[in-house]
């Protein structure tokens, strides 16, 4: 109602307002019931339509031009209309003038239709036979552009007139036979075409984005070369539209949906798809030949010979860009499969017997992965390898000792007097060899596959079981896209794993054990250390033991594949924790045979106190032992400590080492004591070594423990049974390098006892000669020292050596003084000699620590009191003060007293000895006040 109210014409809406206006009119003039008010109003309407009149004249004046050409137009459009009138009546008087003349001629006019009708289909015949003829030269140019869904249409509907309308001309049957042929090949055209565009177009896109990378060189791997995002964007575009354009110039990019649909047109679509089945695998092979010798020409134009470079990384890109080319595969042959199902959904039967899916095509990747993977991990030689290898390497229990026992020595072979296998010419032609060797198929394919049906394979590296640690993770990702396709395991998986258990485990674990053997092997293994090359590259401050040092190098490997391959990093956590267990027996082993004398259990002095849980404590507590540890030094060097409570320490350990050492009349048997200086350096060694593999080993620990912790990493989390191991064994090679340090602290101790008690117990220092030279044993002992010094200044570090020699004054001058109790007499001379010997070790220990030892000058000072009378030296201590104990000036008068012997010596001696405690007490007295 809306519309037809809005389509109403201008004049019927005035109309309508005007009737409006005039009911209003007389409505209100009907409603008035005053007369006076009906006058006003007829008069206001009376002025109002004067108004109107007016202004209608006024119009009519100002427009009378428009309102004459209106007038005229009307009356023209009248006179055309009736002349139209007039005409249509004279036409259709003729007309029916005409219908009676046609009904007289009908058999002659009927006659004439049926002759152009003839005529008309001869000429559409002839227009067929000349486009037939022109099938040929069109399908040339259609191919050659490779529009193949127009020359695909042609030459059907050509075929289809040719065997209809025109089955019946003889001179076409050449023509026929030759499209019919035509269209036969045409099938196979276009599945050459579809491999091309599923197999070879993925690589002349990989080999372009090559090119352009050489052009354009990157800063950092020269091999690396991620062309396999770039592969896989352009072939994502690739199958949008099916129609292609005639007019188009050539392309290569053919969209797959194209071919699809020819093949249907030819009706040749399950053929197509049983052969696309049956070349999926040597495709894929064919593809995998062409990326690796693309690979080795790319990395031979870096300007260096292939063997030189890392062929780890070249394996790496190598199996990256075919996971890239296999998805890409992959990903085409979802396309050909969507098409299919486009076309079998339009009515299209095509019998299940020749269709596949992706499981299938993920199938033949997978197995084409398991021929390459087996030829470049080298399984079938690993396994060979180790068939007589161990099942248990894995386990923590695992029995390797036979791998530390001494092996027997093979009758050496008889040598030639000289060979030409290392001059250039033999190492060239050698080199040569290997390297065609190492890279040709032939030599790995030992039996017929897959790999076998090519003419050539370049490998990109040289096939080793190792080279999984380099390829695993890639591989890792690229099965789980495989098992995300076809939802379920991938038998590629399986195939890793069984390797990896069968072969790889057993062969790192050979590899280890024989390295570790090599470097373990002999009396002498753990003698032997690292040269100074090796020792900066460590960047360690002293020399290490080379079998640590190659049982480190081994446990960092296994940490590597731990990182390499997390999937097996509690395998190698349970070798890492036999090998440590084992190298560590061996170790103890070794110090028993140091430190043990005689096929008995006697072990020297200094390793029974080492052992002796309460000596060693009393030892790590003091504070020369405290300042080695790691973070306490500094604070140790922050607190003062006065000179009489270091005095007061020193004095402890020396009155524990003399208590212990000099308590009766027999002298240290040389058995107690290692007496071959050379296996104290061997103690150094060890100690530093050990620490030095214990300090790696515990942040290896402290690295699982936060990774157990549920912290980011690759390696799967530990089990707090083989952490809690490894950390005993740490903490075994921790203490035992302890108390390699410990020993050798108390070894050069027990060496002063060794030789200082016969200096007092044997030897004679009241004869009437002045021996200008000191005592022989006090030589021996100089001697020993600086012996102990060249070896121990080179086996450990300053603060280290320091320790060892650190108030080894002190305890020289303690035990001269306690001597006294053991010398018979002494004479002028006998005092001479002995403050030769003090001085002689001074000299000797103050070249060995670098500091004045200003305790021997104690000592020395005990004995030249002695010069003096009894009642001098009570005199003097009650002047000066004590600066000894009352148990050495008792020893100092009693010495006295035996050296000068008379009939009232036990008198005047216990005399002494009662003014001496005397005096002492009223000191003591004095300094309490």
């Amino acid at each position: 109602m809306a519309n037809m109210e809005n389509n109403k014409t201008p004049t019927a809406v005035k109309t309508r307002e005007t009737s409006g206006f005039l009911m209003s009119i007389v409505r209100t003039l009907s409603s008035s019931a005053d007369f006076e008010q009906r006058e006003k109003e007829k008069t206001r309407i009376e002025k109002a339509f004067r108004e109107s009149e007016k202004r209608l004249g006024e119009l009519v004046t100002a427009n009378h031009q428009e309102v004459i050409k209106v007038l005229q137009a009307f009356s023209s459009m009248t006179k055309c209309i009736q002349d139209s009138r007039n005409k249509m009546r004279k036409i259709k008087d003729d007309l029916k003038s005409c219908k009676t003349l046609l009904h007289f001629k009908r058999d002659e006019l009927k006659k004439l239709w049926k002759d152009g009708v003839e005529h008309k289909s001869v000429l559409h015949m002839l227009d067929q036979v000349e486009q037939v003829r022109e099938i040929p030269d069109k399908m040339d140019s259609l191919l050659a552009n490779k529009q193949y869904l127009k020359a695909t249409d042609l030459i059907v509907g050509a075929v289809a007139t040719l065997e209809g309308p025109l089955e019946g001309v003889d001179a076409l049957r050449d023509l026929k036979l030759e499209l019919i042929s035509r269209k036969e090949k045409l099938h196979e055209v276009l599945i050459k075409e579809l491999n091309h565009q599923v197999y070879e177009r993925s690589f002349e896109s990989y080999i372009s984005s090559r090119r352009r990378n050489i052009s354009r060189p990157s800063a950092g791997n020269p091999i690396s070369n991620p062309v396999g995002q770039e592969v896989t964007d352009s072939l994502q575009i690739r199958d949008k539209e099916i129609t292609v354009d005639i007019s188009s110039k050539p392309v290569d990019n053919i969209p797959i949906g194209v071919l699809i649909e020819s093949l249907s047109i030819l009706k040749r679509l399950p053929e197509a798809i049983e052969t696309i089945k049956s070349e999926m695998e040597p495709e894929l092979m064919n593809l995998v030949s062409k990326v690796s010798q693309q690979i080795v020409e790319h990395a031979c134009q870096q300007g260096e010979p292939f063997t030189y470079q890392n062929q780890s990384s070249c394996l790496l890109e190598f199996l990256e860009t075919i996971f890239a080319q296999f998805r890409c595969v992959a990903q085409l042959h979802q396309s050909i499969l969507s098409h299919i199902n486009r076309i079998t959904s339009k009515g299209m039967p095509i019998r299940s017997v020749f269709m596949y899916d992706m499981k299938d095509v993920w199938s033949k990747i997978q197995a084409v992965l398991q021929v390459l993977l087996g030829e470049y991990l080298d399984v079938q030689n690993t396994i060979s390898i180790n068939q007589q290898s161990t099942s248990a390497f894995d386990e923590p229990s695992a029995d390797i000792k036979h791998y530390f026992s001494k092996k027997r020595t093979n009758r050496p072979k008889k040598l030639s007097l000289f060979r030409f296998d290392a001059s250039l010419h033999a190492l060239s032609t050698n080199s040569y060899i290997e390297d065609n060797r190492h890279f040709d198929t032939s030599e790995y394919l030992r039996e017929p596959g897959l790999l076998a049906g090519m003419s050539k394979h370049q490998f990109v590296c040289k096939p080793a079981a190792n080279n999984i640690t380099a390829i695993y993770k890639p591989l890792k990702v690229f099965i789980k896209e495989i098992e995300a396709a076809m939802e379920c395991p991938a038998g590629l998986q399986e195939f890793v794993n069984e390797f990896l258990q069968k072969a790889f485990l057993g062969q790192v674990y050979q590899r280890v054990s024989k390295s570790i053997d090599e470097a373990t092997r002999g009396f002498d293994a753990l003698r032997h250390v690292i040269d100074e090359k090796s020792r900066r590259d460590l960047g360690v401050p002293r020399p290490l033991l080379q079998s640590t040092v190659t049982v480190e190098r081994n446990i960092q490997e296994l940490r590597e594949l731990m990182q390499d391959l997390p999937d097996c990093s509690e395998q190698f956590l349970n070798m890492i924790c036999n090998v440590l267990g084992e190298y560590k027996d061996k170790c103890h082993a070794a110090y028993r045979d140091i430190v043990q004398h005689g096929s008995d259990e006697k072990r020297v002095i200094s390793a029974m106190w080492a052992k002796d849980e309460d000596i060693s404590r009393f030892l790590r507590s003091l504070p020369g032992w405290r300042t080695l540890q790691p973070g306490e030094g500094q604070e140790l060097d922050r607190t003062v400590c006065s000179e009489e409570e270091m005095r007061a320490l020193n004095s402890k350990e020396s009155i524990i080492l003399i208590t212990n050492l000099s308590s009766d009349d027999n002298l240290i048997p040389q058995q107690e004591i290692i007496t071959d200086i050379t296996q104290m350096r061997t103690v150094g060694n060890v100690h530093e070594s050990l620490e030095w593999f214990a300090f790696g080993l515990r942040q290896f620990v402290t690295t699982l423990t936060n990774k157990s912790n549920q912290t980011p990493s690759d390696i799967p989390p530990v089990s707090e049974k083989i952490l809690q191991s490894l950390s005993k064994l740490v903490q075994d090679f921790q203490d035992l390098a302890e108390i390699c340090l410990l020993l050798l602290h108390l070894e050069v101790r027990v060496h002063c006892f060794y030789y200082l008690l016969p200096v007092a117990k044997q030897s004679n220092y009241a004869g009437p000669i002045d021996d200008l030279d000191p005592d022989s044993n006090v030589l021996k002992l100089n001697k020993d020292l600086t012996s102990m010094e060249e070896v121990l200044a080179q086996s450990l570090q300053p603060k280290k050596f320091k320790y060892i020699f650190e108030s080894l004054g002190y305890l020289v001058a303690s035990i001269l003084i306690n001597s006294i109790q053991y010398l018979k007499k002494i004479n002028e001379n006998g005092i001479k000699k002995m403050c030769r010997n003090i001085l002689a070790i001074q000299q000797n220990l103050t070249n060995i620590t670098l500091t004045r030892e200003a305790d021997l000058d104690r000592a020395r000072h005990f004995y030249e009191q002695l010069y003096l009378q009894p009642d001098d030296i009570l005199t003097l201590v009650a002047e000066k003060g004590t600066n000894f104990t009352h148990a050495e000036y008792s020893q100092l008068i009693q010495l006295y007293h035996r050296s000068h012997p008379n009939k009232k010596s036990y008198q005047a001696q216990d005399k002494h000895l009662q003014r001496l405690t005397e005096v002492l007490e009223k000191g003591q007295h004095e300094n309490r006040d």
